[in-house]
């Protein structure tokens, strides 16, 4: 099992930086190991809305589903499934002021079956990967 937390502010107000992250498509943008990303359920984002997301991690390529778990207007939590992993990225936020925001981002991979003898290498990889995604996130939240 990996887990990682950060937190850290970024200059953009609390309800356009909840607006752009409870869309699990924009992880496209915001996080290095995401190559593509696409709602798969039709409607707004809501609890229950799914994705389907691949990503590169240690150099192979990984296919997800996500799912919304709780969208709450400070707080929203994605979990991922596929045959060899489950993963969640957590994301809590709180008003700094009308321009900042503060964000609480917590990811956690847990890999199954024999893939879970990856796991000291995975959390190596996962705190590289963290810092790497709040710098991104920062750059992407204070662009818009």
């Amino acid at each position: 099992m990996a887990e990682v937390s950060r937190t850290f502010t970024v200059a953009a107000p609390l309800e356009k930086v909840v607006a752009y992250l409870r869309d699990f498509a924009n992880t496209e943008a915001w996080d290095p190991g995401t190559d593509t990303c696409e709602q798969t359920t039709p409607g707004p984002v809501a609890v229950g809305t799914e994705w389907h997301n691949v990503s590169s991690f240690f150099g192979r390529t990984t296919e997800l589903t996500y799912r919304m778990t709780r969208d709450d207007p400070d707080h929203v939590v994605f979990e991922g499934r596929n045959g060899t992993a489950a993963t969640s990225d957590d994301l809590a936020f709180e008003k700094v002021d009308d321009a900042s925001t503060s964000i609480t981002y917590r990811a956690h991979l847990e890999f199954t079956g024999l893939a879970r003898f990856a796991d000291p290498v995975a959390r190596l990889a996962f705190e590289v990967l963290a810092a790497k995604t709040v710098k991104q996130m920062t750059g992407v939240l204070e662009a818009r």
